[in-house]
């Protein structure tokens, strides 16, 4: 018609039925009752179990001031310097195991020691001592074959009363102070959240009913021994934890009696976080249900970075809060320096703010810092304890406090991501009933970013074995952050599932569901267990006579279920969440109109009646009836969220990101209206006219876009463009794909790098944009703007892109292979072969295994050989799988000792493999100081997990390692100086027993048997040939002059040149020099001079007799040395340079060398040249020149001895390059150098060679050699011969040195100023 104009295709206009029997104008369904009953008043839970009148003390205590807890066991124990004959004791004479280190067994083989230290720190102060039982589990005995549980429940039993004789003791000498026994339950040394293996990082190496009976076991012994409360501390993964205090709460309800708990956790940097990656308010969340008697934080910080982590803790703990902290933080050996006195200030700031009813200390503190802490805590009254508001406080790896908004229900709703119910997701259950876990967990994640609070996880399906894909499922999603930092609801109608899931989650979960279902026995014992496991519940509005439907039924159900738990079971109001059935309506059947106004106001009803709990439900039940028209369905479900948070809905499970999207406001008002006539029940034919109305829609269009059949979808016209990271180069897709975890594209990244031409092989890429991005995830973690757990997901990006490349890399081989027949083996596709060890005495591997993990990922093979490894062990492995790196790990102090004897013996077994050493107690210093003075090898410190993939693969790369290696040693080196130049606590021995300790040679021995020169006297070389020299320049100090250093890669000489800052002025530096060298060799502008002596000799005591001829029958001279008497931690000898030269009455005959080399002759006369010509960069260029070839004439010289003159080197084959690095046999140390740091000794050799008369090179009077451009030193040739540090020396060598040079002491001191360990 002209009056209704219609285009082709488009349908007529909508007309609806007209109403039938509709409510009254004005009448509301949902409005709340006139009159209401009076809230009915509950009886507060009285806990059945009896406490101990400890608890009662410890209150009035931390009331009234801040109590004192003990010190480090383990660092009291080192100072006793014990043997494995002290923990073996005659209990274990004959074990099958070595138990040195095994602390905990000392309570049996070594009660006089840990009683002793027990009473140091109760007379230092401590209110509180803790059993020596850190370690005494049946899963941490396992390491020393002592996991006997018999022979367990003995050492806790033990320990427990051994140190409650101790307080006993004291508590009878001053019964007004009373003291206490804290049994110390320690972490274990594995991990429920964390997967040890590459390949399934849902697997678990130990499950947790066996962490669980395990601690059970223990905690039986230590309250049969006698503690007064309970200790569980050093938790790094919070889920061991919850395993614990399940077993503490299992153990108080089976005895019927109850002491106090404390609780102590462990943030392991600076991020805040535990290990397994908890945020510490997450894990006040996840063990608040213990309701300990004090929570604290212990270990890994030093007061002042633990400080605004307890400060948090203390805002958020309505218990007692306490702290023990170590002694700062660890110092480059891997001590601690911080003395009583300064850990007391650094820890006043937590009393200053009243922070703590409680402090003590952990690593590296002694009875001096509890003294002193005792004493500064005194002068402060302790914190208050406080209430917190009732709130749901629910976590992940973050936590979740949900803050109800009674004003605007709808803004503070909780969503509860529904897609990873098999039920609400078709998707979700596909892949899990194929087994395809990794496509769930993209479901999952996708929830999170969308927006879901929370994620409900749910396997019931008959295809489905529920418990297993319950476990499996909750432990992947764990292992990845960005899932896991939000709680998890775990959804079963079965209960075995429900508690599968809660036993792999670490956070405080949301249990769903509980019901009246089964009576009342059955659901307190299922409420009891939820409770127990610290979780949140759900209750379904079920009873026995089936599920409540009517709003007066499903009020009734829930307000019984509610009395039950607060009453009988001791739930948290706030932890109670009611589920009062959302059913569905528009079914067609009169009965169900009602079920959405009943379920809503049954809402209001229950939230009043039952004060604190929650209201959920699955929000997608509500019109199921109408799945398939999504605008319908989607604005069903707007309307009755809009509608049930005004009647104080908290929670539901919805489609996150259609829940914000889908705003009640703007949903089309249209619609709206036929859909609240179906919800309110609002007419007797509502379900017909929405039937209607909605087959007039397009089925995929959006509610708040509606659009009529035949007018296109929803949303017309193309959508605008968003920027996304995948825009990017492919270089940074891949960077930002292994910073934040993703690999759904990395594949696709990597072959675009393969094939687009921009590298040359596959490695390249591996070695580039990859290795470039864990680089930068690096960087993060070493900031603590990254965390473990993020680490790891980083790692398997990195894994799943290198395993694409290996099967091009394989086929680059072959190739190469059949064009090259012979030239490559056939060895395998991995990118090296590392053995993995915890060192002897330490059965921490949790990092170890961290670094194994990521390694993996980066296509190694790792072979980790345990822990309590000793040396042979180690060394045995390396050589069985022919290894290509040797890492070892450690956490406590004494692993590093340990670590040093690994060093050692890989030297005696002539090992070149390359040494990694990690652990939370190692440093780079250390190393350097320590352990690679030890090994000829390579020795690398590494740092953590993210750091250890670019150090091995620089090592298995023959191109970048010998570079490598080399900026290592230079590192270490002046790492090595710097350390014994500020050393201030030195201590030294007496030179009396500095000599007792002296290297001591077999001299008879065929490989130390001296060999007679070619000739005996002096042999002068003048003038000798410049041309000869030149190779053997050393050209990296004479960049150093300039002042020019390359960074690794590009360090050192002929690197420099590429390098990005100082490559191109080095070149150019080079260049100009060059040209100079060849002004000087053609010209001959300078004369090169030199004189070698070659003299029988023997050595008696610190000196170096020099005999006028082979008869030795008369001295011609003396050559006074230094003895080494810097204290070592090691046994390797106090050195001098006489232990290198045969002992006068070893009746071996002996000799000694000398040279004097310069290249200064003509250089004053070049100098003078160019400083005319105010030519300064030219006068200085021939100066470092002439440096430069009196260092190479040197070491000509030296060549020329070892080979021809002295011949004791006769067959060595070596380069220049060879000889800089010292390749050879013997040594050539100068005086006033490290060795012999007395310049006064090179008059000895002067008046002994005429070096004056010689080859006119003079000493000035402060010993200075003319020409400057000279060098001089002493030949030692013997294989026992290295350099070394004399170091600091004491009076008493001083005195005995100038007596042996016949010399006056104070001029003596005049010359060895620098090297005195004392102001003369």
């Amino acid at each position: 018609k002209p009056t209704a104009v219609r285009k082709k295709g488009e349908a007529p206009a909508f007309q609806a039925t007209p109403k039938v029997n509709p409510v009254k104008e004005g009448f509301d369904p949902l409005a709340p009752p006139q009159t209401t009953t009076q809230v009915p008043a509950y009886k507060a839970y009285k806990d059945p179990i009896e406490k101990t009148a400890t608890f009662e003390t410890i209150e009035q205590i931390m009331r009234q001031r801040a109590m004192v807890i003990d010190g480090a066991m383990g660092t009291s124990v080192q100072k006793y310097k014990l043997s494995e004959a002290d923990f073996r004791g005659e209990r274990y004479k004959n074990h099958s195991h070595d138990l040195k280190g095994n602390n905990d067994v000392l309570v049996v083989t070594r009660p006089d020691v840990i009683g002793e230290i027990h009473a140091a720190y109760l007379e230092a102060g401590a209110d509180i001592i803790e059993t020596n039982t850190f370690n005494s589990t049946t899963i941490s005995q396992a390491d020393y074959e002592l996991d006997d549980k018999e022979e367990v429940y003995f050492i806790n039993k033990t320990a427990a009363e051994l140190a409650k004789k101790i307080t006993a003791e004291f508590n009878a000498k001053d019964p007004s102070r009373p003291r206490f026994v804290a049994g110390a339950v320690g972490p274990t040394n594995k991990t429920l959240s964390v997967s040890p293996s590459v390949e399934n990082p849902a697997f678990r190496g130990i499950t947790y009913d066996e962490v669980m009976q395990a601690y059970y076991e223990q905690v039986e012994a230590l309250v049969d021994g006698g503690v007064d409360l309970l200790l569980i501390e050093t938790i790094f993964d919070t889920l061991n934890a919850k395993a614990a205090v399940y077993a503490v709460e299992k153990y108080f309800e089976d005895k019927g009696r109850r002491i106090p708990v404390f609780i102590s956790g462990t943030i392991v940097d600076l991020s805040g976080r535990t290990l397994s990656g908890q945020t510490n308010e997450a894990f006040w969340n996840s063990v608040s249900h213990a309701k300990p008697i004090a929570i604290g934080l212990n270990c890994a910080l030093g007061a002042k970075d633990m400080l605004p982590y307890v400060e948090n803790l203390s805002n958020c703990a309505d218990c007692f809060v306490f702290a023990y902290p170590n002694a700062g933080l660890p110092n480059a050996m891997g001590g601690y320096d911080q003395k009583g006195p300064e850990m007391a200030e650094e820890c006043r700031p937590f009393f200053e703010k009243r922070l703590l009813n409680a402090i003590g200390g952990c690593c590296g503190t002694g009875p001096e810092h509890i003294k002193s802490l005792a004493e500064m805590a005194a002068a402060y009254g302790p914190r208050k304890k406080h209430g917190v508001e009732p709130l749901m406080r629910i976590s992940g790896l973050e936590a979740y406090n949900y803050r109800p908004d009674e004003g605007n229900m709808r803004g503070t709703f909780m969503s509860i991501g529904e897609r990873c119910n098999v039920a609400g997701s078709m998707a979700y259950k596909k892949a899990i009933v194929n087994g395809d876990y990794e496509k769930a967990a993209g479901i999952a994640l996708k929830q999170v970013q969308q927006g879901a609070d929370v994620l409900d996880i749910n396997m019931d399906d008959g295809l489905i074995d529920g418990e297993s894909a319950m476990t499996k499922f909750v432990n992947l999603l764990i292992s990845d952050p960005e899932i896991s930092r939000v709680p998890f609801m775990i959804d079963s109608s079965k209960f075995h599932v429900v508690e599968a899931g809660l036993k792999c989650a670490q956070g405080k979960c949301i249990v769903n569901s509980i019901s009246l279902k089964e009576g009342e026995e059955q659901f307190k014992a299922h409420a009891s267990i939820v409770k127990k496991h610290g979780a949140a519940v759900v209750v379904m509005a079920f009873d026995e006579q089936g599920q409540a439907a009517t709003e007066e039924d499903k009020v009734r159900i829930c307000q019984r279920a509610y009395r039950i738990l607060v009453e009988e079971v001791g739930f948290f109001p706030e932890d109670i969440v009611f589920d009062p059935n959302i059913l569905t309506i528009g079914t067609g059947l009169a009965e169900h109109n009602n079920y959405a106004v009943d379920f809503i106001r049954a809402t209001r009803e229950i939230k009043r009646v039952c004060p604190g709990c929650k209201i959920s439900g699955g929000v997608s039940n509500i019109a199921f009836s109408f799945r398939g028209n999504e605008a319908v369905r989607r604005a069903f479900h707007s309307a009755f969220l809009h509608h049930a948070c005004l009647a104080g809905m908290d929670m539901g499970i919805v489609n996150a990101n259609q829940v914000k999207e889908d705003e009640y406001a703007k949903i089309d008002k249209e619609l709206l209206e036929y859909v609240e006539d179906v919800l309110l029940n609002r007419r007797d034919d509502s379900t017909e006219r929405m039937l209607e109305y909605a087959a007039t829609l397009e089925p995929k269009c959006k509610p708040t876009a509606v659009r009529k059949k035949g007018t296109g979808v929803a949303g017309g016209g193309p959508k605008a463009h968003e920027k996304s990271w995948r825009d990017e180069v492919v270089e940074k897709r891949i960077q930002h794909a292994l910073v934040k975890g993703i690999d759904t594209f990395v594949v696709q990244d990597v072959e675009e790098c393969r094939t687009s031409g921009s590298y040359e092989k596959p490695l390249r890429i591996i070695e580039g944009p990859l290795m470039d991005g864990m680089n930068i995830v690096g960087d993060l973690f070493g900031a603590g703007k990254m965390f473990l757990p993020q680490v790891i997901k980083s790692a398997r990006v990195m894994k799943k892109a290198v395993g694409h490349l290996i099967p091009f890399m394989e086929e680059e081989k072959r190739k190469r292979e059949l064009e090259n027949p012979g030239t490559e083996s056939s060895g395998s596709n991995n990118a090296g072969t590392i053995i993995m060890a915890t060192v002897k005495g330490d059965v921490h591997d949790i990092g170890k295994n961290i670094v194994a993990v990521v390694l993996g990922c980066n296509n190694f093979k790792v072979v980790d050989v345990g822990v309590m490894c000793p040396w042979e062990t180690i060394l045995d492995a390396v050589e069985e799988h022919n290894a290509d790196i040797l890492g070892l790990s450690g956490l406590i102090t004494p692993s590093l000792d340990e670590m040093v004897t690994v060093g050692k013996m890989m030297e005696a077994r002539g090992m070149k493999v390359p040494l990694l050493i990690g652990g939370a107690t190692t440093s780079k210093m250390h190393t350097a100081v320590k352990i690679e003075p030890q090994y000829s090898g390579p020795s690398i410190h590494v740092l953590d997990a993210s750091k250890a993939v670019p150090v091995c693969q620089a090592l298995m790369d023959p191109v970048q390692r010998e570079e490598y290696c080399e900026d290592v040693r230079d590192t270490y080196k002046e790492l090595r100086e710097e350390f014994f130049a500020t050393l201030e606590d030195r201590k030294y021995l007496s030179l009396k027993q500095a000599r007792e300790k002296r290297l001591v040679v077999d001299f008879s021995q065929p490989e130390h048997t001296p060999v007679k020169p070619s000739f005996l006297g002096t042999k002068v070389y003048k003038n000798f040939p410049i041309a000869e020299v030149v190779d053997a320049i050393d050209w990296n100090p004479f960049f150093q002059v300039w002042q020019l250093r390359g960074r690794y890669p590009n360090r050192g000489f002929p690197k420099i040149f590429n390098d990005d800052t100082v490559g191109a002025e080095a070149k150019r530096l080079y260049e100009d020099a060059q040209r100079m060298l060849q002004r000087i060799v053609d010209e001959k502008i300078l004369t090169l001079n030199a004189i070698i002596g070659l003299y029988p000799a023997n050595s008696q005591g610190d000196d170096v007799i020099v005999y006028k001829d082979e008869t030795r029958a008369s001295q011609r001279a003396l050559l006074a040395t230094l003895r080494q008497q810097g204290e070592k931690d090691t046994e390797d000898p106090y050195l001098a340079l006489s232990d290198f030269v045969a002992p006068v009455d070893s009746g071996v005959k002996d000799y000694v060398g000398m040279f004097v080399c310069s290249s200064g002759f003509g250089l004053e006369k070049l100098v003078a040249e160019f400083k005319a010509a105010n030519d300064d960069y030219n006068y200085i260029m021939a100066e470092a020149l002439a440096d430069r070839l009196a260092e190479a004439l040197a070491e000509v010289m030296h060549q020329k001895t070892r080979v021809e003159l002295w011949g004791y080197g006769k067959d060595e084959n070596l380069t220049f390059d060879d000889m800089l690095k010292v390749k050879y046999q013997g040594i050539r140390p100068a005086p006033g150098y490290p060795s012999q740091p007395d310049h006064t000794e090179k008059q000895t050799m002067w008046d002994l060679m005429k070096v004056k008369e010689e080859i006119g090179v003079e000493l000035t009077e402060t010993l200075a050699m003319l020409p400057a451009a000279s060098v001089s030193g002493l030949y030692f040739g013997g294989k026992c011969s290295e350099y070394f540090s004399v170091g600091k020396i004491t009076q008493d060598q001083v005195n005995d040195y100038a007596a042996r040079k016949d010399m006056d002491v104070k001029v003596c001191e005049k010359w060895l100023g620098p090297t005195l360990s004392y102001e003369p």
